[in-house]
């Protein structure tokens, strides 16, 4: 990061990277805000949404961010081998220490030679990976790197994430700019140490 500027905190990598394919999914289910808001006020309070999308009972973050990536590799039109990177952000990993990313990266076909790892952060984790794998390409280190965003709802009932939080996410390749379907120039992180959900 040769080019980093400290005192503006913005990053940029030694070597021109970019976005080479992308991919999204959101589950087709549908809740209806009104209908969260008729259990816990009788249908009277306002609604923040109209609705939200709900995993089916056979999706999780693990399915959900095999069908994104296989979305943003059917785009790149690259061979998944050549991934050298699979990193899954999520808050809502189905497994305790098992990690998502390794499942994805063999669903897709990136094993055995590439790193794999689940990053978690509230609300950032899918951007956290995402500049970790334009650290990682910029670098030289790898010529391909996907960086995944996924979760599902994981609000209590009652809770303002009810009404709110949902399920679904993205899949971004990261590599060479010559590829790329835009140009990443540089990017910003911002963190505080704020409490927000405590472990139940």
């Amino acid at each position: 990061m040769s080019d980093q500027n400290k005192s503006d905190g913005l990053m940029k990598p030694d070597k021109d990277v970019g976005i080479v394919g992308y991919g999204a999914y959101v589950p087709r289910y549908r809740l209806p805000a009104k209908e969260i808001s008729k259990m816990w006020t009788g249908g009277a309070g306002g609604v923040p949404v109209l609705e939200k999308s709900v995993n089916g009972l056979d999706e999780d973050v693990v399915t959900m961010s095999v069908e994104a990536a296989r979305n943003a590799l059917a785009r790149a039109r690259i061979d998944p081998t050549e991934i050298r990177a699979v990193w899954v952000g999520s808050e809502s990993h189905p497994y305790a220490v098992k990690p998502t990313s390794t499942l994805v990266a063999e669903a897709i076909g990136a094993v055995p030679s590439t790193q794999a790892a689940d990053w978690e952060f509230a609300c950032k984790a899918g951007t956290e990976a995402m500049q970790a794998s334009i650290g990682m390409v910029g670098s030289g280190m790898a010529h391909y790197a996907l960086s995944i965003g996924m979760d599902t709802a994981q609000g209590r009932p009652g809770d303002a994430l009810e009404y709110t939080a949902a399920a679904g996410g993205a899949a971004i390749l990261i590599g060479p700019a010559d590829e790329a379907l835009a140009i990443i120039e540089g990017s910003y992180s911002f963190v505080t140490d704020t409490p927000d959900f405590w472990r139940r």
